[in-house]
């Protein structure tokens, strides 16, 4: 049954993406798949901080949102593979740049999702 929340919520991640690229910005710098991985940071930070030390959410509903949804979503393999290809291209210093733009804000977007998943938890349970 695991199984089938993964991938559920993985089909869903995969068309989010997919729109997410749909988006028409033309540049050599891969600013939607930036985008994309802030965006999945943030959720699963918040997935993470709101289903912390909460009894009220199953299993399921974790496996669907954080593996399904944000592992359908995200695109680390292609943040790897467009890093690679700027720096095959000899874009030694736009590589640079994605690179740690990607892991800063990523790991921001994840500490953000927490926060704001601690402000909704505190304003449900008072």
């Amino acid at each position: 049954m695991e199984f089938l929340f993964v991938a559920m919520g993985g089909a869903i991640g995969a068309m989010a993406r997919y729109a997410i690229s749909l988006i028409p910005i033309k540049s050599e710098f891969p600013l939607l798949t930036l985008l994309t991985n802030i965006l999945g940071a943030i959720l699963i930070g918040f997935i993470v901080g709101f289903a912390s030390n909460r009894d009220n959410i199953s299993g399921n509903t974790v496996l669907f949102w954080k593996t399904g949804v944000c592992g359908g979503f995200t695109t680390f393999s292609t943040f790897s593979l467009e890093a690679f290809h700027l720096m095959e291209h000899k874009q030694y210093s736009l590589s640079g740049i994605y690179i740690a733009l990607s892991v800063l804000c990523c790991l921001l977007g994840i500490l953000c999702g927490n926060r704001l998943a601690a402000m909704i938890k505190g304003s449900l349970c008072p």
